[in-house]
């Protein structure tokens, strides 16, 4: 019998999910069953990747942000029992789900509560330091606690000091197993043309998603090049819309989005961190527009606009002007790194 290992990504946007594609994917190659578990849109998105893999359904956080970015910390204070209570839940159902399915190793990607002291559990996280302005210390001994309840930790970066995360992920004292595996991608670099003079893609929790998408579809009306644009919306169908030189996608699959980002010139997108990866592993030149309020996001992409390799600018100061900054930047690119699976999968 293969080992079935339960892999659980948060639902927050879509990035933990697609960041987990490459290790289900790695778990498959190693001779094991992946059973897939969350909620919303990101277990949506992984069972059109993997049809034919097991999915179960976990307690939702439902965590939106606030309309106003800098109430956002505020927001998430008053969710925090809405969010404890999730993870309990999560929780209790792992404990049942060991009961009638036999999994060996558990990998949670930022669901706090999935683990089992039963079963090899491991956290994966590009956050050891969790920013939230003045209260940094505190969110940060938080995670970190909860950190320390599973056997490992695995970053998604690398140790020295290139790497992708910055402080975000690098830190001094942390007393747990951790392990840098690399910047995680489904994607793969292809010598291909370029067909599309800037591909937009956003996702992530409501209202901003939203208001970021109707901020883009107004000030890009304008743009004389050919554009991709996808909204990040996942549902049943996909859908496809024309508008002049836009096509317009609620949302892509990895096959189809792998090959679009090849073929094109710019990117233009959220700086969250599996994006950064992404692009990263397909050497692309991007412009972001972080999340307002937060502070991950914002630090990402000032962080690399001050090593000139992508511009950026808040999401209420962006015009289409801004995007000609993107030819004085370097664009991202990835260290060639490889993950060594068979030794990870060692713990299970």
């Amino acid at each position: 019998m293969k080992k079935r290992i339960l892999v659980a990504p948060l639902n927050w946007g879509l990035g933990h999910a697609t960041r987990c594609i490459p290790i289900i994917n790695a778990l498959i190659s190693e001779g094991f069953v992946p059973v897939i578990a969350s909620d919303g849109v990101a277990l949506t998105l992984l069972r059109k990747e993997f049809p034919n893999l097991p999915t179960i359904e976990l307690p939702s956080y439902n965590v939106t942000y606030s309309k106003n970015g800098k109430l956002f910390k505020l927001k998430l204070l008053k969710d925090s029992p809405k969010l404890l209570k999730a993870i309990k839940d999560e929780k209790k159902t792992i404990s049942k789900i060991l009961e009638y399915i036999d999994i060996a190793g558990i990998i949670s990607d930022n669901r706090l509560g999935v683990r089992h002291k039963k079963v090899p559990s491991v956290f994966i996280t590009h956050q050891l330091n969790v920013l939230s302005g003045n209260t940094t210390w505190l969110s940060t001994k938080m995670h970190q606690k909860i950190i320390t309840k599973f056997d490992e930790c695995w970053v998604p970066d690398t140790k020295g000091d290139m790497n992708l995360s910055g402080r975000l992920g690098h830190t001094k004292n942390f007393d747990i197993p951790t392990k840098y595996i690399g910047p995680l991608s489904r994607f793969t670099k292809k010598a291909t043309a370029i067909k599309n003079d800037l591909f937009v893609l956003i996702s992530g929790p409501e209202p901003q998603r939203t208001f970021l998408q109707n901020k883009l579809l107004s000030e890009l009306k304008n743009y004389t090049g050919k554009i991709v644009f996808v909204k990040g919306i996942m549902e049943k169908d996909q859908t496809i819309q024309v508008l002049g030189n836009m096509t317009i996608y609620n949302f892509m699959t990895s096959g189809l989005l792998e090959k679009t980002i090849n073929e094109s010139a710019l990117i233009l997108s959220r700086s969250g961190y599996t994006t950064i990866m992404d692009l990263a592993k397909l050497n692309k030149k991007a412009f972001f527009i972080p999340t307002p309020g937060q502070f991950e996001q914002e630090y990402l992409a000032k962080r690399l606009t001050e090593m000139s390799l992508v511009p950026s600018c808040k999401q209420n100061d962006f015009t289409l002007m801004k995007l000609k900054e993107s030819n004085a930047y370097e664009g991202l690119n990835s260290f060639g790194f490889k993950p060594d699976y068979k030794d990870l999968f060692n713990l299970f």
